[in-house]
């Protein structure tokens, strides 16, 4: 069977599975959600944005599609293309690799709205949705640096070590953890950020092992960014007896006592939100719809399994630094924004000072 024809038959599958369990008026809007690596059940960016969907579905009189694929980077086009003939009014992709293909395909349909979650798409009919994840990543990073040391924390240990692993290294990913290792250095100008990637979105068993790995170098808390590959990250600390930090969804729950917090970006609210300008006439391509703090785009969680563990001036701290970002006193780093020749210096030194010397080069 080829890629095309197994796409078109996923397609048609999800429209008869949807349009039996959903029953709408004959003009409602019709929205297909391209589910991005990592697929449904991540318990963390697609499982948010599917939150999202359906909440739409249920108050908003809308019909709506979730479309996998078993390789959703090879098969974009195609995803796109079998989307937008199927006459949906939104078609809205999870899948940040799909910026080349969105710019192809977006010309030849022009009476279909795009949008495209983390990164930017220059089109007519294409919304860009952007999340400032630096920022929420910074506070993770902040909270991180403060309870490393501390003795009187439970799972921690005297090094001042922590540790954060990215999927897919890209500058959707990186941005992430270079947000967290400013917010480590706001805090402590010396501690020792390690720094690690999956390679992948779906492997909890290489997630779990490079845990395991900063552990034994002192990590005691570690940032995961890297869709169901972090799932391992957080068993690993659930074994070892140390702190993970979740990413996307509230993921504390799924291992309770041992996620410190998780840094929500709330993929959901994006969906609801563009799905709810969809339905009002207010949707229109050719902008960019970024999410921060401000707008609860970002945020760590309740803390609902770890909050009474910390310190009230470490959480204190957190809320002034937050503070700080919306008005504008603290400066965090976008590392999207930088030039090559910044980023390779960067690299080569991805440290506190690294992170001096970047912010150095931009004033």
């Amino acid at each position: 069977m080829s890629k095309r024809l197994s796409v078109v038959l996923l397609l048609t599958l999800a429209l008869v599975v949807m349009g039996a369990s959903i029953v709408h008026a004959q003009d409602a809007k019709r929205v297909a959600l391209i589910i991005a690596q990592g697929g449904l059940g991540d318990r963390s960016y697609n499982d948010s944005a599917f939150a999202g969907l359906t909440l739409a579905a249920a108050e908003l009189g809308v019909e709506v599609t979730p479309i996998e694929s078993s390789d959703p980077v090879g098969e974009g086009e195609q995803l796109l293309r079998t989307a937008a003939e199927a006459g949906f009014d939104l078609v809205i992709t999870l899948e940040f690799s799909h910026f080349d293909p969105l710019a192809r395909v977006a010309p030849d349909y022009p009476d279909t709205l795009f949008a495209i979650v983390n990164v930017q798409v220059d089109a007519p009919n294409v919304v860009s949705v952007l999340f400032d994840e630096h920022t929420g990543s910074y506070l993770a990073g902040a909270l991180a640096a403060q309870v490393t040391t501390d003795s009187n924390v439970p799972n921690t240990n005297p090094d001042n070590v922590i540790g954060v692993i990215g999927g897919v290294q890209s500058s959707g990913i990186d941005v992430f953890l270079d947000g967290y290792l400013q917010g480590a250095c706001a805090i402590s100008p010396d501690i020792n950020v390690l720094f690690a990637y999956s390679n992948g979105f779906g492997d909890p068993a290489t997630g779990s092992e490079l845990a395991k790995a900063m552990n034994e170098q002192g990590a005691d808390v570690v940032y995961q960014v890297a869709g169901g590959t972090g799932q391992g990250v957080i068993e690993a600390a659930k074994d070892g007896g140390f702190w993970a930090l979740g990413v996307d969804g509230d993921q504390d729950y799924l291992a309770p006592g041992f996620v410190l917090t998780s840094m929500l970006k709330r993929v959901d609210v994006a969906v609801y939100d563009l799905i709810a300008q969809l339905v009002n006439g207010e949707l229109q391509g050719g902008k960019v719809a970024q999410y921060g703090l401000d707008k609860n785009g970002v945020c760590l969680s309740e803390m609902t399994y770890t909050r009474h563990l910390i310190p009230r001036a470490y959480m204190d701290k957190v809320a002034e630094l937050k503070a700080g970002i919306i008005d504008g006193s603290v400066s965090v780093i976008d590392t999207r924004t930088i030039t090559e020749e910044q980023r390779t210096a960067l690299f080569a030194n991805r440290t506190c000072a690294g992170i001096q010397e970047l912010a150095d080069s931009m004033k």
